[in-house]
């Protein structure tokens, strides 16, 4: 069973107005979408979001997990419990959607999943030992991913961006991680051109793998 990519079920943990807009877009251009309000680091949401999905479209083959938390905190003032919340966020969460999507691949026969990583889990960063740990997290746990599923015919890829000029950046390279060899800032839709790349026929012999959009600011 494939299902097709323009049939898309949005996850947001609060912001209901992001999510209507999204959902609109999908289906000015002709898609078919819904939105979902949970928590990914409540299992009993993550599990009702997924099986309301299904109920929805029918099944379930992709898993794009782009949830992450943000914030600076140097590690001497980082407290425990700002190092848990923020953790459970971006390394809980991907165990959850996945724990919850799996099962559908596999009644679907198949499918992709893609974790939105981090360059700083790779640099590290001032201010970012909980980011870093959790986004690092992600990408060993997509590996393990890879090999457990392989034989379901589910891939698990990395996708790991570098300075985006999404709506959280000012638009400007004054990061704090210079400027890139490209000299600019990545675009959202480069972004998600190699998402759905990898989520179609075009990918699915690449498995496990961790892919650098970053303009050549770290060249693994």
């Amino acid at each position: 069973m494939q299902i097709a990519i323009s049939e898309t079920a949005l996850g947001a943990n609060s912001n209901e107005a992001a999510a209507r807009e999204t959902v609109k877009q999908i289906e000015d251009a002709g898609g078919r979408a819904s939105f979902y309000i949970a928590d990914v680091t409540d299992e009993a949401a993550v599990d009702a979001m997924v099986a309301a999905t299904v109920d929805r479209f029918g099944g379930l083959d992709i898993l794009v997990n782009n949830h992450t938390l943000r914030g600076h905190k140097p590690f001497d003032d980082l407290s425990y419990q700002e190092w848990r919340r923020v953790v459970a966020v971006i390394l809980d969460g991907v165990f959850l959607t996945c724990h919850a999507a799996v099962p559908q691949m596999i009644a679907a026969g198949g499918g992709a999943i893609v974790n939105l990583g981090g360059q700083h889990g790779y640099t590290g960063g001032r201010g970012s030992t909980h980011v870093s740990a959790g986004k690092l997290g992600v990408l060993g746990m997509t590996r393990s991913l890879a090999h457990d599923l392989a034989k379901y015919k589910i891939t698990a890829n990395c996708v790991v961006p570098g300075l985006i000029n999404t709506t959280l950046a000012d638009g400007s390279l004054a990061h704090g991680s210079g400027v890139p060899p490209i000299g600019r800032l990545g675009t959202m839709e480069e972004i998600a051109s190699m998402v759905r790349m990898l989520c179609g026929p075009d990918g699915g012999y690449i498995t496990g793998q961790a892919i650098h959009m970053n303009g050549g600011g770290y060249m693994a």
